[in-house]
C-alpha cells in the first residue's frame, strides 16, 4: 500500500512539474528573480549604453543576461559568440574595439558589451520609421535582424523573437546598475 501511495506521490509530482515547465513556469520563474549584473561589466554597460540612449544601462545589461548569461566565452548552436552573442558576419562588420587595446575582439567582454551598444544604435537608424514601440523594435531587429522588423513592420511573428524581446524588457525592470 505506501508503494502505491509513493508512486502515486512521484507520478503526480512529475507530471505537476511537466506542467510548470510545459507552461514556462521555469523562464517566468528565473524571470522573477533578481539579475545580478557581474561587477566587472557594471562600468562597460554603463558607458556603452551611452552610445545609444533608445536603449537604458538596464535594458542594454538584460540583453547581454538574456543572450549569455554573462559568459564570454558562450558559443550557441547556431554560432554565436561571446558574451552578447554575435555571428561571425555580424562581428566582421560590426565589432568595435570597447576598451581601446587596438583590437576588436568578440571574446573580449567589453568589447563586445560596446558593439552590442553600437548595433542597436545602428538598428535603431534602421527601423526608425518602423510603426510600433521604438524599443521593442530596436530589441527584435538583434534578435532576427533589422530587414525582418522592416518586413513585418514591428516585431516579427516569431516565436523565439517575441519571447526574447519580452523577456528582455521583463528582466530589465529587475536589474540595479
Amino acid at each position: 500500500m505506501i508503494a502505491i501511495v509513493a508512486a502515486a506521490v512521484l507520478v503526480l509530482g512529475l507530471a505537476a512539474v511537466g506542467g510548470f515547465l510545459a507552461l514556462g513556469g521555469l523562464d517566468r520563474w528565473r524571470d522573477s528573480q533578481a539579475i545580478v549584473v557581474p561587477d566587472q561589466y557594471r562600468a562597460a554597460i554603463k558607458a556603452a549604453a551611452k552610445r545609444c540612449n533608445a536603449v537604458p544601462a538596464r535594458v542594454l545589461a538584460a540583453q547581454l543576461a538574456s543572450e549569455s548569461s554573462w559568459d564570454p566565452q558562450a558559443v550557441s548552436p547556431a554560432g554565436a559568440q561571446g558574451i552578447a552573442q554575435f555571428m561571425p558576419e555580424v562581428w566582421a562588420e560590426h565589432g568595435v574595439d570597447g576598451d581601446g587595446d587596438g583590437t576588436a575582439d568578440v571574446w573580449n567582454p567589453i568589447d563586445a558589451i560596446h558593439s552590442a551598444a553600437e548595433l542597436n544604435c545602428l538598428n535603431r537608424k534602421l527601423v526608425a520609421d518602423v510603426p510600433g514601440d521604438e524599443l521593442r523594435n530596436i530589441l527584435a531587429a538583434y534578435n532576427a535582424g533589422f530587414n525582418q522588423v522592416v518586413r513585418y513592420q514591428g516585431v516579427p511573428p516569431f516565436p523565439e523573437t517575441k519571447d526574447y524581446v519580452d523577456r528582455v524588457l521583463r528582466r530589465a525592470e529587475r536589474i540595479e546598475l
